[in-house]
C-alpha cells in the first residue's frame, strides 16, 4: 500500500511542488487548505488561505489528479493567533504569528486531522529538512530538525517549536532545493501557480497595515490605544507617541522627533504607557531572558555554547546560554546586538540543526560571558 500524506496547500508555489514531489515518489497525495475567512465590520473577508489561495490549490490539486479539502480553521487562528497577537502588542512586545501558527494550526490541528484522515504524515512547503539522529536505535527513532539548503530561504527558524512526536510524523519535501530549483520543477509540473509570486505579508493582516488592524481589533473590543510621552534614558521628554502598539524596539521611523542625530525606541513600559528613546548604541543589548522554552529533543540542563537568532532576519551569533531557572534561560552574546525585541522568538543552533528556542522576555544591557 501506498503511504497516504496531507499536503498543506495555500495555494503558493512552494506548497503546489511539495505535492507534486510526493506524487513522483509514489506517496498517495490529499491536499488540505486551511480557510481564514474573518470577519471584519460585519463581513466575510478573503484572507491568505482565503478564496484565491483556496481556488489556486484547487486548480493545483485537479492538475495533480488529487483530492483536496478546505477546512475552516478561523476559530482557532483566532484562538490561538490573532488573540495573542493583539494581547502581545498591548503589552509592549513584537509577537511573531507564523511561529504560533505552525505550533498550533499546521502542526497540532492539521496534523491531528491528517492522522484521522489515516495518513502517515504532514507535508508542508517549508525550507527545512528532518534527518534521522545518529542516536536513534531500532526500537526508538530520533529526528533533527535541520536548515533548509537554500540559507536565503531556510525556514527553521519558524519550526522551532516542533516536538520528536511531531517530527515522525511530518515531511518538507523543498528542504534540500533552492527556490530557483522549485520554480523550475512547478514549470516542469507546468503546475498552474508556477509564475505566482511569493508573499511575505501576515496572512491575516489586509495589506499588510498592521496598525490599521490592532486599530479595529482594539475598537471592537471597546478598548482605545492611548498616547503618550517618549522620553531619553534620563526622563526628559522627547516627544509624544500615538500609542504602544504600534511601535517596536530598535525603530527609528515615524516618532516625530528632531533631535539632530538618529533617535532609535530602546524600551517600551505599557504598565507606564512611555517609551524611552535614544542613541543607536543604546539599543545594543548584550545578553537576554527567554521564557516558554521549547526543544526539539531534551530540554537544556547546562551552560553550552550556541549560535543563536534573535529574529528571522538576523544573522546568527556565537552565544553562551544556560539555564535561568525552570522555563527560562539566559543567553549572553559573544558580541552585543541591536535591538533585542520581548515578544520574538531566539532560536538556537548547533550548526545546521535547531535544538530550541523561546520566547524574548527581556533584553541584558551588562551581561558578560563567563
Amino acid at each position: 500500500m501506498k503511504n497516504k500524506v496531507v499536503v498543506a496547500m495555500s495555494g503558493g508555489v512552494d506548497s503546489a511542488v511539495a505535492a507534486g514531489l510526493l506524487q513522483k515518489k509514489g506517496y498517495e497525495v490529499i491536499g488540505i487548505t486551511m480557510c481564514f475567512g474573518l470577519k471584519e465590520s460585519g463581513k466575510k473577508r478573503p484572507s491568505c488561505c482565503g478564496i484565491e489561495g483556496i481556488e489556486d490549490a484547487r486548480r493545483v490539486a485537479h492538475k495533480l489528479g488529487i483530492k483536496h479539502y478546505v477546512l475552516n480553521f478561523d476559530k482557532y487562528l483566532q484562538k490561538e493567533v490573532i488573540d495573542n497577537f493583539i494581547s502581545e502588542y498591548l503589552s509592549g512586545r513584537t509577537p511573531n504569528p507564523c511561529v504560533r501558527c505552525n505550533e498550533y494550526l499546521k502542526f497540532e490541528r492539521l496534523l491531528d486531522k491528517a492522522r484521522s484522515l489515516g495518513a502517515q504524515y504532514l507535508a508542508t512547503g517549508h525550507y527545512a529538512r528532518i534527518v534521522h539522529s545518529p542516536q536513534s536505535t531500532v526500537h526508538s527513532k530520533k529526528y533533527l530538525l535541520k536548515k533548509g539548503r537554500d540559507k536565503y530561504k531556510d525556514q527553521s527558524y519558524f519550526l522551532y517549536r516542533l516536538k520528536q512526536e511531531q517530527l515522525r510524523h511530518i515531511l518538507f519535501p523543498l528542504g534540500s532545493y533552492t527556490k530557483t530549483q522549485v520554480r523550475a520543477m512547478a514549470a516542469e509540473l507546468d503546475l498552474p501557480v508556477k509564475d505566482k509570486p511569493g508573499s511575505q505579508e501576515i496572512c491575516f493582516i489586509p495589506d499588510d497595515d498592521y496598525r490599521a488592524f490592532l486599530s479595529r481589533a482594539l475598537r471592537s473590543k471597546g478598548l482605545k490605544i492611548r498616547p503618550g510621552p517618549i522620553v531619553d534614558s534620563s526622563g526628559k521628554v522627547l516627544g509624544e507617541h500615538k500609542g504602544i502598539p504600534f511601535y517596536t524596539i530598535g525603530q527609528r521611523e515615524g516618532l516625530g522627533i528632531a533631535a539632530g542625530y538618529p533617535i532609535y525606541i530602546i524600551r517600551m513600559d505599557s504598565k507606564e504607557n512611555t517609551i524611552v528613546a535614544g542613541k543607536k548604541e543604546e539599543a545594543f543589548s548584550s545578553g537576554l531572558i527567554a521564557g516558554d522554552l521549547s526543544f526539539t529533543n531534551k530540554a537544556m540542563k547546562r551552560e553550552i555554547a550556541l549560535r543563536v537568532k534573535i529574529r528571522y532576519n538576523h544573522r546568527e551569533v556565537p552565544a553562551k546560554v544556560s539555564p535561568e531557572s525552570k522555563n527560562k534561560l539566559k543567553v549572553v552574546f559573544s558580541q552585543a546586538q541591536f535591538a533585542v525585541t520581548p515578544g520574538q522568538s531566539v532560536v538556537f543552533y548547533r550548526g545546521n540543526t535547531v535544538i530550541g528556542g523561546g520566547i524574548i522576555e527581556s533584553a541584558l544591557k551588562d551581561a558578560k560571558i563567563s
